[in-house]
C-alpha cells in the first residue's frame, strides 16, 4: 500500500464554533503544476469572470463570517423573546410585562436590522457596480468591510445582551443560548470582527488607498 501523502493536524479544539472543524493538513511530496496553482488573495488570478468573483477573497470571508454572526444573534433575541413569555425572576414579574426589557428588545432588534440592512445595502451596491473583468476598487472593498465589521459587533453587543437578560436560563448545556454565546465569542475573535478595521476604513475614506488595504 502506498503512503498517504496528506496528513491531518487535529488542531481544531475551540470554545465554540466546533462544527466547522476547520482543521489542518500536511502534504508531503506532491507536485503541483503550476497551471493548477495560484493564490486566492490576488483577484487579478481568478480563472472566472464576473460580479462573484470581482470581490476579493478576503471580502467573501468576511460576508461569510457576518451571516453567521447575524445569525446567531437573531436566533438569540428569538429564543428570548420566546423566554420572556413564561420566565418570571423570582420576586419579579414576567420578563415580558418589564418596561425594561421591553425597551431594551426592540433597542436590539433594531440594532441587528439595521446592521444587516446596511450591510445588504452595501452588497447590493457594489455587486451592481462590480466589473465582470476588473476586481472591485479600494472605496467599495472598504465599504464591505466596514459592513461586514459593523454587523459582527453589533451582533456581538445583542448576544451579550440576550445572555445576560436571560439569567441562569442561560448557563446550562441544552439551552438555546449557551452554544450560540460560545460560538459568537469564537467568532468575534477572528481576524473578520478585529476593531483595527474601523480604522483602516476610515483611513481610505479620507486618505486613498496606495497600500492596496482589503486586497
Amino acid at each position: 500500500m502506498p503512503k498517504e501523502k496528506t496528513t491531518p493536524i487535529h488542531d481544531w479544539n475551540t470554545l465554540g464554533m466546533r462544527g466547522t472543524a476547520s482543521e489542518g493538513y500536511a502534504c508531503k511530496d506532491v507536485f503541483v503544476p503550476e497551471e493548477f496553482s495560484g493564490t486566492r488573495e490576488d483577484p487579478s488570478l481568478r480563472r472566472d469572470t464576473g460580479p462573484l468573483y470581482a470581490f476579493t477573497m478576503q471580502g467573501l470571508y468576511a460576508v461569510g463570517v457576518s451571516a453567521v454572526a447575524l445569525g446567531i444573534a437573531r436566533a438569540m433575541l428569538d429564543a428570548f423573546i420566546e423566554l420572556a413569555l413564561e420566565k418570571a425572576p423570582r420576586n419579579l414579574g414576567r420578563l415580558a410585562d418589564s418596561p425594561v426589557v421591553q425597551s431594551d428588545v426592540a433597542r436590539r432588534e433594531a440594532a441587528i436590522g439595521s446592521a444587516r440592512a446596511f450591510l445588504v445595502e452595501i452588497l447590493k451596491e457594489v455587486w451592481e457596480g462590480a466589473d465582470d473583468v476588473e476586481p472591485i476598487g479600494s472605496a467599495q472593498r472598504a465599504r464591505v468591510r466596514l459592513g461586514c465589521t459593523q454587523a459582527i459587533h453589533v451582533a456581538e453587543k445583542t448576544a451579550d445582551w440576550v445572555y445576560k437578560a436571560a439569567g441562569t436560563s442561560a448557563i446550562f448545556l441544552g439551552t438555546p443560548f449557551e452554544r450560540r454565546f460560545r460560538d459568537i465569542h469564537t467568532l468575534s475573535q477572528q481576524i473578520q470582527s478585529r476593531e483595527a478595521h474601523f480604522e483602516a476604513v476610515g483611513r481610505v475614506m479620507l486618505n486613498g488607498d496606495p497600500d492596496g488595504t482589503f486586497m
